[in-house]
């Protein structure tokens, strides 16, 4: 872990046990408080694919703030004092612990009961910066929430990333919907149908890229963050990562050689970047190995530059640019 983002869980800890006034969100459709969301649920989310799933299956009954703003890379967030805060007056807060140690610390500290892992609705995995078809489910499955070593940046380790399989994204979904039937009861019935209308949305997803993604003329792609390891595995892909699974880390010069050679054995075409991170390695990868660069978004936040305008519009986009890539169409 590095040095700012220790300064950033201390700052944030010191500022939940102060107790400091709240203000306002950074972020989001609401402000957090419990008295805020006009007699809706006050849901705060961390990060955008939790906040995705607040909106669609707490639909009007809900009042959805998120901590981080959109354009920020949710790895690096650093917690404002009125943000621990906020946290500790939600009704209900959705984060995914291991993507963002200060959120982790902050709500670890809120007190807030209906306080929901999204890692511990679905089954969490071990990746690294190689991953795909030959690397199986088996052996390394990790009940949810299990987090080996707590640390997000490392080159192999628990990944968190698992929005990006509509599969997993699902079941973390149905799990949402019946927690949010706790933490409300009078609305349990629509928000049990909500996420039975977005696992429908999902499901659909999946075929989409299952179908999309058969018989190209390569299995492999490129990427600057190793954040697609659980779409690789489930659709029969080998991502070869740049970095590791934290955008920032840089890769030694025996990885950028060894993935040069990947690139020719393998018939890669393109190089992966993403939208809220660098793009400087993937180019330069790209011009040695005489390969053009893409866009394949991680979806962590939704910007101007994203490829759509939400979860769904974007996995789309990430398909037609995945087969492009393949050389499926």
């Amino acid at each position: 872990m590095n040095v700012r983002r220790l300064i950033s869980t201390t700052a944030v800890a010191g500022a939940t046990a102060l107790g400091l006034v709240s203000l306002s969100a950074c972020s989001g459709t609401s402000s957090a408080g419990g008295d805020k969301g006009g007699g809706k649920l006050d849901v705060v989310a961390s990060f955008y694919p939790m906040q995705f799933l607040a909106e669609q299956i707490g639909g009007d009954h809900v009042e959805v703030t998120t901590l981080t703003r959109p354009g920020v890379e949710p790895h690096d967030l650093e917690l404002k004092p009125r943000q621990a805060t906020e946290l500790r007056g939600a009704d209900y807060i959705l984060y995914l612990k291991g993507v963002q140690p200060a959120v982790d610390e902050a709500i670890a500290q809120s007190g807030v009961e209906h306080t929901v892992d999204a890692a511990t609705l679905t089954t969490m995995e071990s990746h690294g910066t190689e991953v795909g078809h030959d690397h199986g489910h088996e052996g390394e499955e990790h009940e949810g929430g299990e987090h080996e070593g707590g640390e997000h940046g490392a080159e192999g380790g628990t990944d968190p990333h698992v929005w990006l399989d509509p599969v997993k994204y699902a079941e973390v979904a149905k799990g949402v919907g019946d927690s949010m039937a706790k933490a409300d009861p009078a609305h349990a019935a629509d928000y049990r149908k909500n996420a039975g209308t977005l696992v429908g949305k999902l499901k659909s997803l999946d075929a989409k890229f299952a179908a999309g993604l058969k018989n190209g003329t390569t299995k492999t792609f490129i990427t600057t963050h190793s954040a697609f390891g659980y779409l690789a595995e489930r659709y029969g892909l080998e991502q070869h990562g740049i970095a590791g699974l934290d955008p920032e880390s840089e890769p030694s010069p025996a990885r950028i050689k060894e993935l040069q050679t990947v690139a020719k054995q393998e018939k890669v075409s393109t190089i992966f970047f993403e939208t809220l991170a660098s793009d400087r390695t993937a180019k330069t990868l790209a011009e040695d190995t005489g390969l053009r660069t893409d866009v394949l978004d991680p979806l962590e936040g939704i910007t101007d530059r994203s490829k759509g305008d939400d979860y769904l519009s974007v996995m789309e986009s990430n398909l037609a640019a995945l087969q492009k890539a393949l050389g499926t169409k």
